[in-house]
């Protein structure tokens, strides 16, 4: 009797193991082999969501057959924690190995929208792009001047928006723009949070464009952009050429800022900083109109005219006309260009410098010179304004 019931519970063993190892094979071969989907559909992964919530997702678009397997297998292929935030293109017939590889792989997004946020040196302003699935590129949709009173906001906009899809969203500063213009943009954005009612120190804002998600603070977003100026601005600073007259790297920085702001030609940043440094070793004032203009504005929007007589003759501690030396603080957030430029000048003879009518500038290393070039682009401005 007892041999009997051995060998049955031993039968049973060998049924249930071989029902096991059915299931393991089914679920192998069905997580690797095409999928139910008839055509490609743009998939949205939010940031902040788990595999259980993406694998549901999938079942209801019909991406997926079975949710449960879609997580086991990610579970058990150890990629389940790898999920990353985005819209992903999923094509027809793909697999659930396919799928879960797209949507753990670091990377832009392969479909769907994104909203950026772009401040510009004279503009702020939204701009939403979709992506165009022949070429991969962005194309943009609709865009809104975020700084006007009563902002008209398109149609098409919103319902980017507000679309079922999330949009990624990005922020973008251009170079030579100042923190009082950073902070405007960032109090637009409705989705971040807290507040922050100082404007962050001039200069120690990054140029570049960053990601920002729903729930992201305003204050986070600041550090992150605090923290790569610091990291560009510690590099400059301890490979910048032994004979640079200055003293600090906050120094540095005030100098970076000028060169941003006295020249758009990026070739031009080293020859206009060498300008600057040869004037500081040789006692000379710096004279830049940009740095006026700022003691004017205080970095709070644009002068929108030239500046008077009496502004280069007051003396204010932003006149380096009036001044010896750098001004108190950056006039800008210089992006990593001109801090390189401005640690690393040309060597030059130049001390001067003037506008040549071709966007870039006539250098001088003689007052005399100098001269010329003035007068030459005056003849230019007289031909312009006819």
């Amino acid at each position: 009797m007892m041999r009997s019931v051995v060998a049955n519970m031993f039968t049973f063993l060998i049924v249930g193991l071989a029902i096991l190892a059915g299931a393991i094979f089914w679920g192998q071969r069905t997580f690797v082999e095409q999928g139910p989907l008839a055509e490609a559909i743009c998939f949205s992964v939010p940031s902040g969501t788990n595999i259980g919530r993406v694998a549901e997702d999938l079942a209801e678009q019909g991406a997926v057959e079975s949710a449960t397997l879609f997580r086991v297998g990610s579970n058990y292929t150890g990629r389940s924690g790898s999920l990353k935030a985005g819209n992903f293109t999923i094509p027809a017939g793909a697999s659930m190995d396919e799928i879960l590889s797209d949507i753990t792989r670091s990377g832009p997004s392969t479909c769907g929208t994104e909203i950026n946020y772009r401040v510009g040196v004279t503009s702020i302003e939204a701009l939403a792009r979709e992506i165009d699935p022949e070429t991969g590129n962005y194309v943009e949709v609709a865009t809104y001047d975020m700084a006007a009173e009563e902002p008209e906001i398109p149609e098409e906009y919103t319902a980017i928006a507000d679309s079922e899809v999330t949009p990624r969203y990005r922020i973008t500063m251009a170079e030579g723009v100042t923190s009082w213009q950073v902070l405007q943009a960032l109090q637009a954005i409705p989705f971040l949070e807290g507040e922050v009612t100082e404007t962050p120190d001039e200069g120690t804002l990054a140029p570049a464009s960053y990601e920002i998600r729903e729930g992201d603070t305003r204050a986070e977003v600041i550090e992150r952009m605090q923290a790569s100026q610091a990291s560009q601005l510690a590099e400059a600073w301890e490979g910048r050429d032994p004979d640079l007259p200055l003293e600090s790297a906050e120094e540095l920085l005030i100098l970076a800022s000028i060169v941003e702001k006295e020249t758009g030609v990026a070739a031009e940043r080293p020859q206009v900083a060498s300008v600057f440094a040869n004037r500081l070793r040789d006692g000379m004032r710096l004279q830049t109109d940009p740095t006026v203009i700022y003691g004017i504005t205080n970095g709070e929007g644009t002068l929108g005219r030239g500046l008077r007589r009496s502004e280069l003759d007051a003396a204010t501690p932003y006149n380096t006309y009036q001044i010896d030396g750098l001004p108190p603080t950056p006039i800008a957030n210089p992006g990593r260009e001109a801090i390189l430029a401005a640690a690393n000048p040309d060597e030059t003879p130049y001390f001067y410098f003037v506008a040549d009518g071709t966007g870039g500038h006539a250098f001088a290393e003689t007052l005399d010179e100098h001269n010329e070039n003035v007068a030459r682009w005056r003849e230019i401005e007289a031909q312009q304004n006819q």
